[in-house]
């Protein structure tokens, strides 16, 4: 496998939206390499968990300012993408505990 695909995919992003879009849609959201291309992730998917990936849709997400005490920051501008998964196939994550 091309090593370059094992550095896309930074790891599941999960949230309140994630998690209502992964129940309804089939869909699994993903915290992906900013310079990362919509078939750089569908490869990377497929080639990790053994699933066929219907539709990958990317966004990129800026940063937010914040304040540290009396100093100013920015969080860094990240990328996410929104996996969406073949009829019948599924992606489970560890669960905890």
């Amino acid at each position: 496998m091309n090593d370059r695909l094992y550095k896309v995919l930074l790891g599941p992003h999960v949230s309140e939206k994630s998690t209502m879009v992964g129940d309804t849609g089939n869909q699994v959201v993903f915290k992906v390499a900013n310079d990362a291309t919509k078939t750089d992730v569908k490869a990377a998917v497929e080639a990790m968990f053994q699933v066929k990936v219907d539709n990958v849709t990317v966004a990129n997400v800026k940063g937010k300012n914040k304040r540290f005490g009396q100093r100013h920051g920015k969080r860094s501008d990240w990328k996410k993408a929104y996996v969406r998964l073949a009829e019948g196939q599924d992606i489970e994550f560890g669960a905890a505990g």
